[in-house]
């Protein structure tokens, strides 16, 4: 089809739907964590929603080793795959079900699920083409292109749905589009005949695991594990989509479509794939050009060049992050957004897809799949990482607790608020006096508020030294925002509808905040951008270990 094998179709819309299903539920995952109990959500905060978020991600991606080895020693490729489909479809089904308990249950579901299924497909592809097939790089491509139709689809579509109709109802779309593609995977069964199917290791050539490695595949190994070094280190960074920079969607970019729309945040997680649909084939085209002109364009080259174009992508976040701080309570433009996706898109389009191809090139046939599954793990290794480096872009909240009464709180919290037991948000300046002691006063009136709140001794004294070491006085004010909720048990006495009491949140200054996002989107720029200069600089070292794998049949 179209010059590629007939099983590539099927194997692209049985991906398709199953990123569907994943992104969907990606794109709002995040939100739905740290979003209050009022609004849904499971009232988390945001370093402890983006710690669940990298555990999740890298559990997600580590269970590809037990899936390799299930195909490789069990089932075989084609009926773990089957396994995982079936595991995915009721995991998300069991998300949309509410209550903690259906959440995480449907989590786990999820991450043995694409456990079994995410290696074992990608190796599935590899082996509808033979050995130095040139076709090979475009159809990874292409199987990469269905994945992020999916992911598109998905993140626009489950996005929408969920805030209008809850996150549940999200997640349950997500499910539904799971099924689809575990339907479509059997259907198309017919067309992978020979491809995937359990054989005994003893039976085939090259596959006897009582053998030791020969010095040839020994560094072909040795460079694969240096490729998921490059792995590691290039998801670290490109994972904030799902977590930091979706948070920072959420708060710090101006969504305001036209004044029209206001553009939910999850939406912007289809960017990125949008731009795989409308540049994977011609960064595709991109290579194939160089390699015909005899340039370099070996696979550890590619991911080199991918990395430095993806940590490009983080200035333009560090741009939001200044223009965003340049006045209180600031927003960026959503172009700074687009144009680090985009930079994004091109590097993962450089760097991801030919590393699926790099492997099925150079991994020993017995450990095919175990190999895939590494590379998954150090995937997962990547999202861990960068949940540990969204959760340090947040400064550390000052915890309080509101004691102003029911009258108090009118003058500037509205009554519908109070009376039904609604977040409290309260925009406010805060700074040290001559004497050291802090003082709190409303952004419009100057009112102290000091009296309305109360902190611990260990908040009170941490705060102040902050506002010191920040030199925050009565001349250079700070912005902060106070951020309230009422107790849930509290919530469930009748007595206490609309009492005003029973407030405990967080003080969260602006300065502080959008300092730690500036350092951390700069730091992720400088680094990814030394390290692909690191591996372009050893790359004749690197290529080396190859010994050749590399090279591709002349086509007639």
């Amino acid at each position: 089809m179209f010059g590629h094998p007939k099983g590539l179709f099927y194997l692209f819309f049985t991906e398709l739907w199953e990123r569907f299903s994943y992104y969907g539920m990606r794109a709002i995952l995040v939100l739905f964590i740290y979003a209050s109990i009022e609004n849904g959500g499971l009232g988390w905060t945001k370093v402890e929603a983006l710690s669940l978020y990298g555990w999740y991600t890298m559990l997600v991606y580590l269970m590809s080793i037990p899936g390799g080895i299930l195909a490789d020693r069990v089932l075989g490729q084609k009926k773990t795959v089957m396994l995982g489909g079936a595991l995915l479809c009721v995991g998300h089904g069991t998300l949309a079900i509410h209550g903690e308990t259906a959440f995480f249950i449907g989590l786990t579901l999820i991450v043995l699920g694409v456990g079994a299924l995410k290696p074992n497909i990608s190796t599935m592809v590899g082996g509808l083409y033979g050995q130095g097939d040139i076709r090979r790089d475009k159809g990874f491509t292409i199987f990469y292109i269905g994945i992020n139709i999916g992911a598109f689809l998905a993140s626009v579509i489950v996005a929408i749905v969920a805030e209008q109709f809850g996150w549940h109802v999200g997640f349950g779309l997500a499910g539904i589009g799971m099924a689809i593609g575990q339907v479509f995977y059997i259907y198309g069964q017919k067309t992978l005949k020979g491809v995937g199917d359990y054989v005994k290791p003893e039976r085939i050539e090259g596959t006897d695991t009582s053998k030791p490695l020969t010095p040839v595949e020994r560094d072909r190994v040795k460079l694969l594990l240096i490729s998921f070094l490059i792995i590691i280190v290039f998801w670290g960074a490109f994972e904030q989509a799902g977590g930091l920079m979706n948070i920072y969607a959420h708060e710090k970019i101006d969504r305001n479509l036209f004044g029209l729309w206001e553009i939910p945040a999850g939406v912007f997680q289809s960017v990125n794939p949008l731009f795989i649909m409308l540049f994977g084939t011609l960064v595709a085209a991109f290579w194939v050009k160089r390699r015909l002109k005899g340039k370099e364009e070996s696979s550890i080259f590619k991911m080199a060049i991918g990395t430095i174009i993806m940590g490009m992508g983080f200035f333009a976040m560090s741009a939001a992050s200044v223009e965003a701080s340049s006045e209180p309570f600031g927003k960026a433009g959503i172009y700074w957004l687009i144009i680090a996706y985009f930079l994004h898109t091109i590097g993962e389009l450089c760097a991801s897809p030919v590393a699926l191809s790099f492997i099925t090139k150079l991994a020993p046939l017995k450990y095919a799949s175990i190999m895939m599954g590494v590379y998954f793990a150090a995937t997962g290794v990547g999202n861990k990482i960068a949940g540990w480096v969204g959760e340090a872009a947040q400064s550390e909240p000052f915890e309080i607790e509101l004691v102003a009464d029911k009258s108090n709180l009118k003058p500037f919290v509205q009554d519908s608020i109070i009376n039904n037991d609604m977040n409290i948000s309260i925009r406010a300046k805060i700074y040290n006096d001559n004497s050291g002691n802090m003082v709190i006063t409303l952004i419009d009136d100057d009112k102290i508020i000091n009296s309305f709140i109360s902190l611990d001794e260990e908040n009170n004294k941490r705060l102040e030294q902050k506002l010191a070491e920040e030199l925050a006085t009565k001349e250079n004010q700070m912005n902060a925002t106070l951020k309230l909720e009422k107790d849930i048990e509290a919530k469930k006495i009748k007595v206490n509808k609309g009492d005003g009491k029973n407030y405990s949140g967080t003080i969260e200054i602006e300065e502080i905040q959008n300092s730690y996002e500036l350092k951390t989107f700069s730091f992720i720029a400088i680094f990814t951008i030394a390290f692909g200069l690191l591996l372009r600089a050893f790359l004749k070292t690197l290529k080396k270990l190859a010994h050749g794998a590399e090279k591709v049949k002349e086509q007639i």
